[in-house]
């Protein structure tokens, strides 16, 4: 049996690091990595496959910086001649990137089934671009394995065959159970200004305009200066090129992208977490850390109903009263249900049975 999995960004790699593992020890199936190239930065890249001990790419098409347009486009193109040529049974694609979108589309083309990692994810705003990379990916699907309930809930609300959707548990949160021991004091943490830190990343395309980064800056130091905070931010490629005056923000250290368990480790131990990204949304529900996230709303719900997330978009007053809240008050809460730390090995047992069949 063969599998292509067909990855490009940073939280793919994450995501497909334990399931690609565990395939490397099944004697009947071979993986084949396709790697888009949309992530090329070395700390956006290369170190996770260095670090997550993810299988080299058979290939890497190096397709990144351009236009949604142009660069679905160009996956599209390459990704089917690489699939008329391998062959595969099955299609395995995670998340909502446009490499996710790309290949679907290649695939769902000449006929061949694809399994969604991450199916059934809705933040029902479609000027986010991920949100129509998901439901696009979800519609060519064959296997929809869903990391929640609330995830069936919306494949079923929209008329997805029940029987093609599996609700597995999050296969991130596989990844958190296995790390979080062995990241709870790394050497990253030596070059924290202090104990009391918390963490920021930005980087969403909604949030990616110089003036919006400008906003959320500023709104981030004036809570620092109020509350005597400091903010460590690593920062993405995309947000790095519109901050112009980083002395403007003497409380926010700005940092370069770091790996997956150097970020599981600042994670663990921040005072407060604020984001636009999805995965760190759960990561700091996980790490039993307050999480701010600066959107309008998000897929990832749970977060929001047990208390451990709160949205607040770019509005420095729902922001100033969210940080207050989550330093003076103790919330009784508790982890949301993302799957036992099986969920690979399920989704792996789901692909088998279904190519089988």
């Amino acid at each position: 049996m063969k599998i292509a999995t067909i990855i490009g960004a940073r939280p793919q790699f994450i995501k497909a690091s334990i399931i690609s593992n565990l395939l490397k020890n099944r004697n009947n199936i071979e993986e084949i990595i396709i790697n888009t190239g949309q992530h090329f930065d070395k700390n956006m890249s290369d170190i996770f496959f260095i670090e997550l001990e993810i299988s080299k790419p058979k290939y890497n098409l190096e397709i990144h910086s351009c236009s949604h347009g142009k660069m679905i486009g160009e996956m599209i193109k390459n990704i089917e001649i690489l699939l008329q040529i391998e062959k595969p049974d099955i299609v395995l694609l995670y998340g909502d990137t446009n490499s996710t979108l790309a290949g679907a589309i290649s695939a769902s083309k000449i006929h061949i089934p694809i399994a969604h990692v991450e199916a059934g994810l809705r933040s029902y705003d479609k000027k986010m671009p991920e949100e129509i990379n998901r439901i696009l990916t979800d519609h060519v699907s064959s296997l929809l394995f869903c990391p929640t309930k609330q995830a069936v809930k919306n494949l079923l609300k929209e008329g997805f065959d029940i029987n093609n959707i599996k609700l597995v548990g999050d296969v991130m949160y596989d990844l958190f159970l296995k790390y979080k021991n062995k990241c709870k004091n790394r050497n990253i943490l030596n070059t924290m200004p202090s104990k009391n830190y918390c963490l920021m990343t930005i980087h969403r395309e909604e949030n990616a305009t110089e003036e919006k980064i400008k906003e959320i800056l500023s709104m981030v130091q004036d809570v620092c200066d109020k509350f005597n905070l400091n903010f460590v931010f690593p920062i993405h490629p995309r947000t790095l090129k519109f901050v112009k005056h980083k002395l403007d923000y003497p409380k926010i250290i700005f940092i370069s992208p770091v790996s997956y368990m150097d970020m599981l480790s600042l994670e663990l131990n921040a005072k407060l977490i604020v984001t636009d990204s999805g995965g760190i949304q759960k990561e700091a529900c996980w790490s039993k850390v307050s999480c701010i996230t600066i959107r309008n709303s998000t897929e990832w719900i749970e977060t929001i109903e047990n208390r451990w997330n709160i949205l607040t978009g770019i509005n420095k007053i729902k922001f100033e009263k969210a940080v207050y809240n989550f330093l003076v008050n103790n919330y009784e809460r508790k982890i949301p249900d993302y799957g036992n730390g099986e969920s690979s090995e399920k989704i792996i047992n789901e692909i088998v049975k279904g190519t089988i069949s």
